[in-house]
């Protein structure tokens, strides 16, 4: 079967995916949809690196702006949007780009999801009064006994995730680590060019991410979580505030540690982000890899989807 093409554009943080991704959408029929688990709230714009309000008017871009901070978006979510705007995009003679640096929700797209339940919020209230009464670490000794396995790869501090685990328990009387070892059901009905970004030389990487975080210092970074914490009483637990940049300005606003510590922080927490990226991404096959850094990549990439790459991908 002949399915229409698609193009997966992946690479770490400040590899310069969106600068290709524009530079693709002024030559090639795309429509960008974004993969980046930050950008889908609306209000976090400085820190999440989303496109202005130029460049939305002038290259159509999907699943940026979806929810508010306060909210939740899940991997499951993510893939039933993709899908739905990929159709959209192909309906209309175009060609779906994917771009960004979300591993999971790429996972999602490539390899299905598990059928776990959908999050329920009268459950989750249960959890968190457990959890206020008890505290995380309680709740995890309660988890070592119900999921062991799934006890073991989470840290008894990280309160979503055994939230989450305690959560699927609680709804299917099945430990979660069960349920994620059943065949996953994948539906991906595109020819898909997958375009990898890698830096030949990890230290400008870094380089790069520094310069980019001071940027967005710069930019108003500290007010930007000061009003969305206020406007929507968020707290460090918040999924909004768990991501990079936002949980170590969130603490320094809460007084937790210094501007530089602050800065030391949200550097340190990139570099990982960028490393577990690279990590995802080192194993994977089919991968058209490029070096990020250099002077002429979005050329190098145009070059290669014109010689050839989606039309092998859609043979």
């Amino acid at each position: 079967m002949n399915h229409p093409p698609a193009i997966f554009l992946m690479g770490p943080t400040a590899s310069g995916k969106s600068g290709v991704a524009l530079e693709i959408a002024r030559h090639l029929p795309v429509e960008i949809i974004s993969v980046d688990s930050a950008q889908v709230y609306r209000h976090m714009n400085i820190g999440t690196a989303k496109p202005d309000a130029e460049t939305l008017t002038a290259v159509p871009h999907h699943l940026i702006d979806l929810i508010d901070p306060h909210e939740r978006y899940s991997a499951a979510q993510f893939r039933d949007d993709a899908l739905t705007a990929m159709r959209e995009i192909t309906e209309r003679g175009r060609i779906p780009l994917l771009v960004g640096g979300t591993m999971l929700y790429f996972r999602a797209l490539l390899e299905g999801l598990s059928e776990l339940p959908a999050a329920d919020s009268s459950v989750r209230m249960v959890i968190d009064s457990m959890a206020a009464e008890r505290g995380w670490p309680a709740l995890h000794q309660q988890l070592q006994q119900l999921d062991p396995a799934s006890a073991l790869r989470i840290k008894a501090t990280d309160s979503q995730r055994i939230q989450r685990a305690l959560e699927v328990y609680y709804l299917t009387d099945k430990p979660m680590s069960e349920i994620l070892k059943k065949p996953k059901y994948v539906y991906l009905p595109y020819q898909v060019t997958h375009i990898a970004l890698i830096p030949s030389e990890r230290e400008t990487l870094h380089q790069r991410i520094a310069q980019r975080f001071e940027e967005m210092l710069e930019l108003g970074l500290i007010g930007e979580v000061r009003t969305i914490r206020d406007k929507f009483g968020l707290d460090a637990d918040s999924p909004a505030m768990r991501c990079v940049g936002y949980r170590q300005v969130g603490m320094y606003l809460n007084k937790e540690v210094s501007l530089d510590e602050m800065r030391a922080m949200g550097l340190a927490a990139t570099r990982q982000l960028a490393k577990r990226q690279l990590t995802w991404l080192r194993p994977m096959q089919g991968l058209q890899e490029f070096d990020c850094l250099a002077q002429d990549l979005s050329q190098q990439v145009l070059e290669y989807l014109r010689a050839g790459g989606l039309q092998a991908a859609a043979a």
